[in-house]
C-alpha cells in the first residue's frame, strides 16, 4: 500500500489487526503505527483521534458486522426475544473466535478486570441499543412510574452479562471454545427465567395494589 493512496475506516481498523498480529504487541503511538504500515498521519487523523479509539471501533465493527450477517437472515427476524439474543451472541461470538488471536493481545493484562471496560465502551452502546430494541423489560415489572428505571436495570445488566461472558471466552481452552457455547445458553435462558418469572410480576402486582390501596389513598 501506498502513501498516495486513502485509507478508509475500515483499512485503517485492518492494518491495525495485522500489526498487532504480526508484531504480537501493540504500537507505542500514531506515528510509530503510521510509519510502520505505510500510512499517512493525516489519513489516520481523518478516522481516529487515537489508538485507544481504534481498539474500542475494532469491537464495535465486529458486533456492527454480527448484526449485519443477522439481517440477511429471514429466520432471524421471526425469532422471538430471546432467540433474537441467542442468535446475536453465538454470532458475535464467532466473529471473537476468528479474531482471537488478535483480541488476546489487545486485552493482554485485562483478563477477569474491569481495566478493559473502556475498550468495550462502543460496543456496549452499540449492544445496549440492540437490547433497547428487544424491549426485554415490557411488562416485566407493572410498576406506575417506574418503567425507565426498570428498563435502565435490565438493559445495564444484559450487558453485565454480555461483559461476564466475554470475560469467560477469553479463558476458554476447550475445543472449539464449546464451554463457551454452554454458558451463553445456560446464562441467557436463566435470564429470561429471572425475566418471565410469574411470581416476580405476581409479587409486584400486589406491591402496587398495596400501594394504591394504602398510600394514594390516604393521600386524597
Amino acid at each position: 500500500m501506498t502513501k498516495e493512496q486513502k485509507n478508509s475506516k475500515v483499512d485503517i481498523l485492518t492494518l491495525y489487526m495485522d500489526f498487532v498480529i504480526e508484531n504480537q504487541t501493540k504500537p507505542l503511538d500514531v506515528a510509530e503505527f503510521c510509519q510502520r504500515v505505510n500510512l499517512e498521519e493525516t489519513d489516520f487523523y481523518i478516522h481516529f483521534k487515537s489508538l485507544k479509539k481504534v481498539e474500542k471501533a475494532i469491537f464495535k465493527e465486529l458486533f456492527i458486522n454480527s448484526l449485519e450477517v443477522l439481517s440477511e437472515s429471514e429466520e432471524f427476524t421471526s425469532f422471538d426475544k430471546k432467540n433474537k439474543l441467542i442468535s446475536l451472541y453465538f454470532t458475535f461470538f464467532e466473529n471473537l473466535n476468528l479474531n482471537r488471536e488478535y483480541i488476546l493481545i489487545a486485552l493482554k493484562g485485562c483478563k477477569n478486570q474491569f481495566k478493559s471496560l473502556g475498550t468495550f465502551s462502543s460496543l456496549k452502546k452499540s449492544f445496549m441499543s440492540f437490547v433497547d430494541n428487544l424491549d426485554l423489560s415490557e411488562s416485566i415489572l407493572p410498576v406506575d412510574g417506574l418503567e425507565k428505571i426498570q428498563r435502565k436495570l435490565i438493559n445495564e445488566s444484559a450487558w453485565i452479562q454480555m461483559f461476564l461472558t466475554i470475560q469467560f471466552w477469553l479463558e476458554d481452552t476447550s475445543d472449539s471454545f464449546e464451554k463457551t457455547d454452554i454458558f451463553i445458553e445456560k446464562s441467557i435462558n436463566t435470564s429470561f427465567e429471572l425475566i418471565e418469572n410469574k411470581f416476580l410480576k405476581n409479587a409486584f402486582d400486589f406491591g402496587r395494589f398495596v400501594y394504591k390501596e394504602k398510600f394514594q389513598k390516604s393521600t386524597t
